[in-house]
């Protein structure tokens, strides 16, 4: 029995197989690739051999594209916009499935624009501009890092020798611009900028860049990143060189253009030269097997760089997107755009553009790819670029060009090569981060500093005030010479003698020079450039430090409160009624009339002979006793009672002044003041004073809240006297005055009868302003700490503030309404007068008496005294002691032997009696 099929069936059956099984399961011929770049140009050279390279092993591969041959139509973009834009369309006439390149980034951005509109992958290896994102052109690929990949390891050697600012050359276009804005970016993030930017066009003429670099080199920054494309005649560094700029205080820095070009051309001595201490990128290829093979290959072309390996390894990249397109069976198909057929450019013909129908399919399958290839892992990351490789950090010297160490992409730097150093990493070692020894310009082996604060045709311009008052801080002398002196000065100079490198300056004093200046002026000119820096006695405040970069404080301040003093502490206020020096005067006084009146009244007086002991207490009780007028002993000589009489006029005034003196010091003693602090002088209504031209007055209005006509502006020590002593009912008068503690400590060092209250606030410190981020406040602050540390600082602050005394070691200041000496000057002179003449005339008498005397003993004695010496100096010794002994007898002793002796000359018979009355003279 047969089994019967319906025709109809059948015929159903197979179209329905027709359909099911796809029709492009067989693979196509040729496949053709697209590529437009500029033929004649460093990395074009180079990129042209390694494409046909690669379309060449591509096709002797049996294990890609499976015996589909993969043809390489290429295009001369020309470096030119226009021309690469019809060399896109000359070769999509041709129906191709990628277009590879171009090299300029100015060119990438119309051909992704193209490649966007018309749905075809466009993969470029050379065109590094960072803005070529993936949102803004979907079909663009990139196989090689793109800038910001590579300034983020420029930026990490900038780090790395500690530079904080840069100068920036580069090309005036896409790459140039859009580079170095990924440069600005990375030092951002690093807390460092770009300083200045020397934009230079292509065909920019050599006095054009000179007049660029002239400019750049009156600023301070040192460090010179260029950015442009790679450039044969490297004339940039040729016009350095003749701008004496390739010394040792220079840095040259270059991204991998310079590599690119050394590597693509023979370097001359002369060209070495002129580069010496340049450092720069290279891209790092990992030595392959696949390397070997391609360099011995190419062995006669010279001209290969990291580019045209990427150039190389973008030809595999392809072919292996377009074997994943073709397993899964999808046709290489094309087709025409209806929008370009009915375009009104018939002359263009656009309607011959044919599109690759799977462009997108073949954009996936491109994105997907992972192998490994000449330059390493060949794998798309975020942004549709590839994974960022390493870099070398090259430095070209005399002898050529040495690598020095390798930046690795995941941070760090080292001497040895990524790979190796992956394979230590696996055995637990891993070299420190570091460099090899790097040849700078000049041909030292010394870091450069990166920068210069200024020099001796342009000096830093450092702003001083002229300050009025308080000059011991900072002021400029009343003579022809106009020098600035002072502490802050002094400080700064010895700051600056510790810094590793000359600073010349010139300092310009600020100020009408009749009232202290404004502060915040000062810092304002800083800020706006019309002054480097500004040194002086100037306050670290949060709104200062918001506009320029301070120093470490040199000065601890705060502010404190000063009132009229009103001590509580009473132990030896019966001391204050008179200064130190008049007490001591005082003393003296009495001790000069004891000893006078014991002299005048030793001869005569009964009460002032005895044992030498007794003498001293009697003439010591004496004297003093004065004080409380109960002498026990009497004055008989009236030379004794005329000096007791001034004595006692003196004593009279003295006792007087001191209790009046005393009971006004008590009266005030009892008064107490409202005001102990800030708090209480900010609850009170009271005036309150400040220094004009410092930040108090901000901080008493906006932090403290006080009415702005409660305070008043002082300026010198003697307003602040005055304002204190007026007192707050009083116009122009204060009840307290608000200012830092180093003025302070210097009006109380001077005035008297002031006293600070309550504990100092807003602490704060003095140091220097210098614009914005300045090297030199970073050095100025380390400076000021080593004088600090050797003292220097204390021995300059001993210098100009504590000429007199230091008021902050000060235990007793007087008040003000002491009694001086000078006070009693004119009582005094004439107590002296008196006390002198009167001791002369005792004096004159009692040489009158002893040259009698000794005439009376010569005339008595019958031969010379045996007892005497022949020698002169023992003659008058021993007339000495006799004068001493005469004047120690008693008066009516002597005259007694007078008498006596006057009667034996009248009377001869006698004689023996009266020798013998003188041997019975008593003794004292």
């Amino acid at each position: 029995m047969g089994l019967g099929i319906d025709p109809s069936v059948a015929i159903t059956a197979l179209i329905v197989a027709i359909m099911v099984v796809p029709m492009g399961c067989q693979r196509p011929q040729v496949v053709n690739l697209g590529a437009v770049f500029t033929f004649d140009s460093v990395i074009g050279r180079a990129a042209k051999v390694a494409l046909e390279a690669a379309v060449a092993d591509v096709n002797a591969n049996t294990s890609v594209l499976k015996g589909t041959e993969l043809r390489l139509l290429m295009e001369d973009s020309a470096c030119n916009v226009f021309h690469g834009s019809f060399g896109v369309f000359e070769v999509l006439e041709k129906g191709v499935v990628a277009m590879i390149g171009p090299i300029s980034s100015s060119i990438a951005h119309t051909m992704s624009d193209i490649a966007k509109g018309l749905h075809f992958p466009l993969v470029s290896f050379a065109a590094t501009d960072p803005t070529l994102s993936a949102l803004q052109f979907p079909f663009f690929l990139r196989t090689t890092p793109d800038d910001a990949h590579q300034m983020s390891a420029l930026v990490d050697l900038i780090y790395f020798h500690g530079w904080k600012e840069v100068i920036s050359v580069y090309s005036d276009d896409e790459l140039g611009r859009n580079g170095v804005s990924a440069l600005d970016d990375e030092l951002y993030k690093q807390r460092s900028r770009i300083s200045y930017k020397v934009p230079l066009s292509v065909h920019s003429d050599e006095n054009f860049i000179i007049d660029a670099l002239n400019k750049s080199k009156s600023l301070g920054p040192r460090v010179y990143v260029l950015h442009f494309g790679p450039d044969p005649l490297l004339r940039i560094f040729s016009i350095a060189q003749k701008l004496q700029m390739m010394t040792h205080e220079y840095v040259w820095l270059a991204t991998d253009w310079l590599s690119v070009t050394l590597d693509s051309s023979l370097s001359d001595k002369g060209t070495l030269k002129r580069l010496e201490g340049v450092v720069g990128l290279r891209q790092h290829i990992p030595k392959s097997v696949k390397m070997q093979q391609f360099t011995h290959k190419l062995q006669s072309n010279r001209s290969m760089n990291a580019y045209a390996y990427h150039a190389y390894d973008t030809v595999w990249m392809i072919a292996y997107g377009i074997e994943k397109l073709l397993n899964e069976g999808i046709n290489i198909t094309f087709s025409y755009s209806e929008k370009l057929l009915h375009a009104q450019g018939i002359k263009l013909h656009l309607e011959r553009i044919k599109i690759f129908d799977s462009g997108e399919l073949l954009l996936e399958k491109l994105l997907q790819v992972n192998f490994t290839g000449l330059t390493g892992q060949v794998q798309f990351g975020s942004g549709r670029n590839v994974i960022g490789c390493d870099y070398e950090i090259i430095n070209v010297d005399k002898t050529g060009v040495h690598t020095v160490g390798f930046w690795l992409r995941n941070g760090g730097f080292s001497v040895a090569a990524p790979e190796i150093r992956q394979k230590h990493k696996s055995t637990g070692f891993v070299s420190d981060e570091k460099l090899g020894d790097i040849t700078w310009p000049g041909g030292g082996r010394e870091k450069p500093r990166g920068w210069v604060i200024a020099d001796s045709a342009n000096p830093l311009k450092i702003v001083v005030p002229r300050r009025v008052s308080f000059v011991e801080f900072v002021t400029e002398e009343k003579n022809s010479s106009h020098r600035i002196q002072g502490f802050c000065i002094d400080v700064f100079i010895e700051a600056l003698k510790l810094i590793p490198y000359s600073v010349p300056y010139i300092f310009e004093p600020f100020g009408n020079g009749h009232s202290s200046p404004n502060y915040n002026q000062l810092i304002r000119m800083v800020t706006d450039g019309v002054y480097d820096a500004a040194v002086g006695d100037i306050a670290i405040v949060p709104s200062r430090s918001k506009l320029v970069d301070f120093s470490q404080p040199y000065a601890s301040t705060g502010l404190v409160v000063v009132i009229p003093a009103n001590d509580d502490n009473a132990t030896w206020i019966f001391l204050r009624p008179f200064t130190i020096g008049l007490w001591f005067i005082v003393l003296a006084s009495f001790l000069v009339v004891a000893v006078v009146i014991w002299i005048l009244e030793h001869r005569i007086n009964e009460d002032f002979r005895g044992p030498p002991l007794k003498q001293l207490i009697t003439m010591i009780l004496f004297s003093f006793s004065t004080l409380f007028k109960r002498n026990q002993e009497d004055t008989i000589s009236n030379l004794a009672r005329l000096v007791m009489i001034v004595w006692l006029f003196l004593l009279m005034v003295l006792t007087a002044s001191y209790t009046a003196n005393l009971t006004s010091i008590l009266t005030v003693q009892q008064l107490p003041s409202a005001i102990t602090g800030i708090d209480s002088l900010r609850a009170s209504d009271v005036p309150v004073g400040y220094q004009y031209g410092t930040f108090t007055l901000e901080y008493l209005t906006y932090s403290l809240g006080m009415a702005r006509s409660r305070l008043v502006p002082l300026d010198s020590t003697e307003e602040y006297e005055r304002a204190l002593k007026l007192g707050p009912k009083t116009l122009g008068g204060v009840g307290a005055i608000v200012d830092e503690l180093p003025y302070i400590e210097l009006f109380l060092a001077e005035r008297t009868g002031f006293k600070i209250v309550g504990e100092p606030f807003m602490h704060r410190g003095w140091g220097f302003a210098f614009k914005r981020d300045s090297p030199l406040a970073i050095d100025m602050s380390t400076a000021i700490l080593k004088l600090s540390e050797s003292r220097k600082l204390q021995e300059i602050r001993k210098k100009w503030l504590c000429k007199k005394n230091c008021a902050e070691k000060r235990d007793w200041n007087p008040d003000p309404n002491q009694l001086h000496l000078k006070s009693f000057k004119g009582l005094y002179l004439v107590c002296i007068a008196i006390t002198v003449s009167a001791f002369l005339v005792y004096v004159l008498r009692m040489i009158r008496q002893f040259v009698r005397y000794r005439r009376m003993e010569r005339t008595n004695s019958m031969s010379p005294r045996s007892s005497w010496s022949s020698s002169p100096t023992m003659r008058f010794r021993e007339l000495v002691f006799d004068f001493v002994e005469f004047v120690d007898e008693k008066e009516e002793a002597i005259k007694r032997m007078f008498r006596r002796s006057e009667d034996s000359n009248n009377n001869p018979s006698h004689v023996v009696e009266v020798q013998e009355a003188d041997s019975e003279v008593p003794r004292n």
